[in-house]
Order: structure tokens, then sequence, then C-alpha cells
């Protein structure tokens, strides 16, 4: 019993001298998206304040790729002594290892470190459309299934699932077309391609302040701060809806735990600046602290959610 106790103190004292340590060398964050988008700007935005705030180098690394899915991947397979983060988000943690084959298992493969925000899908439509409301569109998509069509940023990503849920939730049916990305999905709808549309408020931002498309609603149970006037869905009569998306910081399995706490520590003190959080809130993200174990519970909880969606409306991806 003795020797077991002087061998964990030993251990004990190595994490702790770890962390004190760390870093000894740069940090790369891995962005597994192209420059641009939620995902980028998260990524940057930490890579620069973990900078400033301890004299780190912390160094941008965009790794796009099979959905977001090819950072995930690096990430997972890189050494465990935190010099390899990356941005993890809904997408590329609770929806694309349940739909197609991966090279990482999210919950045995990657150590949660920390929550960073949460993020709605607005869904909208062309400023000229005759729909004012959701309502107007689910009225109109009972009224004729399958005739309305909708555009997304692909196949089983969190604005699928979301309007997909909405669908089962409202009983009506639309015409799903998948899209490589946000921006070919707005493109079509700006041209009348597509009668209805989901998107991330960042990717949508800037055609919402130019008055190009109308939102409709917010898929979060509260009003975003960047659309004040947008009601969610939940206001549209289906109360218990809610689909929200989460930005974290993820490292490979195995990362020591004194590592995690003060990496957690750090980039909540970081999302606690007033500059930090409205950069955030700008893009429609709102910041979230939460401990290691939280952002982890969190993300086996929205796995599971994400699986029974899927289940229900049976979504498939071609491959």
């Amino acid at each position: 019993m003795i020797r077991r106790t002087f061998a964990f103190l030993i251990l004990a004292a190595a994490g702790i001298a770890q962390a004190q340590s760390y870093p000894a060398k740069p940090i790369r964050m891995i962005i597994p998206s192209t420059p641009g988008g939620g995902t980028d700007f998260v990524g940057r935005l930490l890579s620069t304040r973990l900078a400033e705030l301890n004299g780190w180098t912390v160094v941008p690394d965009n790794k796009p790729g099979a959905g977001t899915a090819l950072g995930l991947a690096e990430a997972a397979r890189s050494p465990n002594a935190g010099y390899d983060l990356v941005v993890a988000q809904t997408d590329n943690v609770s929806l694309i290892p349940l739909l197609v084959k991966v090279a990482y298992d999210p919950l045995k493969d990657l150590t949660p470190v920390a929550l960073v925000a949460t993020t709605p899908m607005v869904l909208i439509v062309p400023d000229n459309s005759p729909y004012k409301t959701l309502d107007d569109v689910i009225r109109a998509a009972r009224a004729e299934p399958g005739k309305l069509s909708y555009g997304t940023s692909g196949t089983g990503g969190a604005v699928h699932i979301a309007i997909e849920l909405l669908q089962l939730s409202g009983n009506f049916k639309m015409q799903h077309i998948p899209y490589k990305g946000s921006s070919p999905a707005l493109a079509d709808l700006l041209g009348g391609h597509l009668q209805f549309a989901g998107s991330s408020i960042s990717s949508a931002a800037s055609l919402l302040a130019a008055g190009k498309i109308r939102a409709l609603a917010v898929t979060s149970p509260k009003r975003n701060p960047a659309l004040p006037n947008v009601p969610t869905v939940a206001e549209s009569g289906y109360k218990d809806y809610s689909v929200v998306s989460y930005y974290g910081i993820m490292a490979p399995a195995g990362l020591p735990q004194p590592v995690v706490t003060r990496l957690n520590a750090d980039i909540n003190k970081i999302l606690q600046r007033p500059d930090v959080r409205s950069a955030l809130l700008a893009q429609g993200l709102e910041p979230a602290r939460a401990t290691a174990d939280e952002f982890g519970a969190l993300i086996r909880a929205d796995i599971q959610k994400s699986r029974d969606i899927i289940t229900h409306a049976n979504i498939k991806v071609e491959q």
C-alpha cells in the first residue's frame, strides 16, 4: 500500500511539473475548415488570445476536407503532449461519425478541453419570398408535400438535422438539396433555385445585413443576441424544439490532466474578456464557459440526440 501511494505521488508530481513547464514549444491549433466561417473564426481568435495571455506561440493550421473530419482525424493521431489542439464542433464530433466512416472515434480518440461557444442555425428565405413567417413556409409545405425545396451545407450536418427535426415536429415534408458548403446553398437561394434554407448565423450575416435574405427563425430555445428581432422556432409553436451547435477545443486522447486543466482555465479566462465576448456575439456565437468534464458530458448527450434524429428521419449519406 505504501509503495502504491508513493508511486501515485510520483506520478502526480510529474504531472504538476509538466503543467508548470508547458508549453516548451509552439502549439498548433488545427482548424478543420477553409479560412472564413465560424470554425476558422474560433480557431484564429483563440490562437491570438492564448498568445496574448501567456506569451505562447500558437500557430493556426487550416486542415479542411471530408466535411471537417480530416482535421479531427489528424488531431486524433497526433502526440498527446498538448502541442496539437483542434477546433471541434457539432458536425465533426456529433454528426459526421454517425453517418460515415471516419478515422477517429470522438469519444475514444479525442480529449475534451474547453467549450467555447454555442450557436443556433438561422432559417431563411430570399428577400422577395412570399413567405413572411416560418408558419407561412410550414403551411405551404403541408399543402404540397415535397414541392418546396430547402438547401443546406451538406447531408447530415447540423443545419440538415435542424430542419429534419422541424419537419418531424411540424408534420410536413420538403425536398432536401444538399450542397458542399454554405456559400453555394446561399447562392442558389438568392438565385431563386431554393425556397428555403438553413445556415449558421456567421455564414448568413453579410446577406442578412444587406437585406438580401430574410431570417424567419433561429433554432435555439431563446433569441440570439446577433438577431434579437428574429423569433425562435419555439416561439412559432414548437415549444420543445431546440437545435444548437457548439464550438470547442479538443486534443488527442490521453492528454495529461494538468495540461487539460491549464488549457481549460486559460480559455475560460479569455472568454470572460469583454472584447472576446463582443467578437463572438457579433458572429452569432454565444460564449459558453464549462469545465472539460462538462464539455465531455455535452458531447455525449449531443451524440445521443443526433443519433435519435438520424434514426427517426432515416438520414443516410451516399458514399
